[in-house]
């Protein structure tokens, strides 16, 4: 068996990848991980594809760097955005051991499942609508599907600065949420595309017909990353068992232990660092 010796990190623009990580350290705690939020250049979400590719890539360097062989792009934006390009034209260069998955494939692979009459509606930033990547993915997949996408450009800034449970997030949540359903009333399941959402969760089942599932990616991802690592068995067999996570910012290491905390539902204390 090889050295047990690597982290998995994940990646996020922000604080939204904890909702990831706290999904996957459920299903796989054994494991070590490092996750690095990009909090200084937050959020990715209006951001040119070729900011975030940059951004995204010195991130992955980054976690490289700091001994991790697989590193989860935990950000629909970057994933959206970035993904192929590093998979395709960057990874080669840090050898043959490294790998980077991203979160959108996990549930565009099973997107039959969330919806009874073929009507999905997915909310997510104005970068990863744009990118119309899960559009792309669903219908390779399920070309029956339906999809009415809609970008929410004040949902992630309004968890950024701590506001999920104020008023004024009401205000926003329901704005956007009727116009979605005004442009496809036969929505009947939702699938949040941007891992800041679940803070909002409890808004967004307040201002949604009850009868309209909401698909949350944290699970999803989690179980998708546990198949891929009994099909990656050489891979899987370098990773240390340390059950432990290191936290990491460009930004405010105060702000992120504040607001990280409410992410993962429990204390954390994060280093600052440079990318």
């Amino acid at each position: 068996m090889a050295d047990c010796q690597y982290n998995i990190g994940v990646f996020d623009s922000g604080f939204g990848g904890l909702s990831i990580l706290k999904e996957i350290r459920t299903l796989l705690p054994q494991y070590s991980y490092m996750y690095l939020g990009d909090n200084a250049r937050a959020p990715y979400g209006t951001r040119s594809f070729e900011t975030v590719y940059r951004y995204t890539l010195e991130a992955v360097t980054k976690l490289f760097e700091m001994n991790c062989n697989l590193v989860i792009i935990a950000c629909n934006t970057a994933s959206a955005k970035a993904l192929r390009n590093i998979q395709q034209c960057d990874l080669q260069q840090f050898g043959n051991d490294k790998r980077v998955l991203g979160i959108i494939r996990p549930c565009t692979e099973i997107a039959n499942t969330f919806t009874q009459n073929n009507n999905l509606g997915i909310v997510a930033t104005k970068g990863t609508v744009t990118s119309k990547s899960y559009e792309i993915e669903i219908k390779k997949f399920f070309p029956e599907i339906t999809i009415t996408s809609h970008a929410c450009p004040m949902w992630v800034p309004i968890v950024e600065n701590g506001e999920y449970n104020s008023d004024g997030a009401d205000y926003f949540v329901k704005k956007e949420l009727d116009a979605l359903l005004h442009e496809n009333p036969n929505i009947d399941a939702l699938l949040l595309g941007c891992t800041h959402y679940p803070l909002l969760l409890q808004k967004i089942r307040k201002h949604l017909p009850e009868h309209i599932r909401i698909i949350q990616q944290g699970e999803i991802v989690a179980h998708s990353l546990q198949a891929y690592l009994q099909k990656h068995s050489a891979l899987e067999s370098t990773l240390k068992r340390t059950n432990e996570i290191q936290f990491f910012t460009t930004d405010s290491r105060e702000s992120f232990n504040a607001i990280g905390s409410h992410f993962l539902g429990q204390e954390i204390s994060s280093q600052q660092i440079t990318l």
